[in-house]
């Protein structure tokens, strides 16, 4: 971890770790909670494994939707840990994402209350993180965390 350039996020869920791996990889589960509500999340690509795409738009009304995230997975570990860029979108083409590029790795591990949940978010220069942090990156990853353990449960 470079604070320079990384963020972080660390908890303790309420939830059994296959229950938070199977909330990452199903797309119903994963579209419950990954967009802080009251936004609504809709899952065109989840296909986790390394070089697969993650695809969801989101919307404030439930009706009109917009672009979130266009990813791919760099590494996968069963039931341990996810890697994913928007830095490079699902069709493999090198991407300029809003608001920020980002590499994030999220672990899992069993832990005598649920599961130890940590984020870590790789940005490319100080003030890539610098803006990342701004725009309320421990609100909104802290947000859709909670959101997490909620639908692990």
């Amino acid at each position: 971890m470079n604070p320079d350039l990384d963020l972080t996020l660390h908890r303790v869920l309420r939830a059994p770790r296959a229950a938070v791996w199977t909330a990452w990889t199903d797309p119903a589960r994963f579209a419950r909670w990954w967009i802080p509500a009251p936004a609504t999340c809709r899952v065109d690509r989840l296909d986790v494994r390394p070089g697969g795409g993650l695809v969801t738009l989101m919307s404030d009304d439930g009706v009109a939707f917009v672009p979130h995230v266009d990813a791919t997975f760099l590494v996968v570990d069963d039931r341990t840990r996810l890697v994913f860029t928007n830095a490079v979108d699902s069709t493999w083409r090198p991407a300029s994402p809003a608001p920020v590029a980002m590499t994030a790795e999220i672990t899992l591990a069993d832990h005598p209350d649920g599961t130890d949940y940590r984020v870590l978010v790789r940005h490319g220069d100080p003030a890539a993180r610098a803006h990342h942090e701004k725009l309320g990156f421990l609100d909104g990853w802290g947000t859709v965390t909670a959101q997490l353990e909620e639908v692990a449960r």
